[in-house]
């Protein structure tokens, strides 16, 4: 699992040099506004929100999907309540496109005017940041699906401790949680909300 945070890790730095590069020519070339640039880099932290929550909550699925594939060939009565810890990780998949969602919306990418002042140097960088926040949050995704396949193997030896079984799943969750609530509070101070 150290293997998959530093790959991840190392994805996301290298595509935020990628992208970092890619903006400063395309600025010189293009002799882009301020605006122009707040959208890009608006779009860059909507990049990294979802693709980093994203990559991390397929790993947790992975985990925690591979562990309840086993428990149900033995135990098929076992579905419902394996599915609900399965699925855990990928809420934080689901915090990452809200997070992206949020900040088009406030950029007026999705249509309509823009909430907040685009052409103020600060609007951009201050995404990026925003989706650095929620996307290496929801790394905690790759945890949750840790203890949701521990959660799932212990359910198919006692099917009475699911529900115990979820209280340990979501308590991985909060750091994300922490997460999209900063991310929130950012982008509403920024005036994006």
């Amino acid at each position: 699992m150290k293997k998959a945070r530093i790959i991840t890790l190392v994805f996301t730095l290298v595509l935020l040099m990628v992208f970092s590069v890619g903006l400063a020519q395309a600025q010189e070339e293009a002799d882009m506004t301020q605006e122009d640039n707040s959208k890009m880099l608006i779009i860059l932290g909507c990049a990294l929100a979802i693709s980093i929550a994203g990559i991390s909550a397929a790993i947790g699925l992975s985990l925690a999907g591979s562990a309840a594939v086993a428990v149900t060939a033995e135990k098929p009565n076992l579905f419902g309540k394996l599915l609900v810890l399965s699925v855990l990780p990928m809420t934080q998949a689901v915090y990452g496109l809200l997070t992206a969602i949020l900040l088009m919306l406030g950029a007026g990418l999705l249509g309509g005017a823009a909430r907040a002042d685009l052409t103020s140097p600060l609007l951009g960088p201050a995404a990026v940041w925003i989706g650095l926040i929620v996307g290496l949050t929801g790394v905690s995704a790759v945890n949750q699906g840790m203890v949701a396949s521990s959660s799932i193997s212990a359910v198919g030896r006692n099917a009475d401790v699911a529900a115990r079984g979820i209280i340990f799943t979501v308590m991985t969750e909060t750091i994300a949680i922490f997460g999209l609530l900063a991310g929130i509070l950012l982008m509403t101070g920024l005036g994006l909300l």
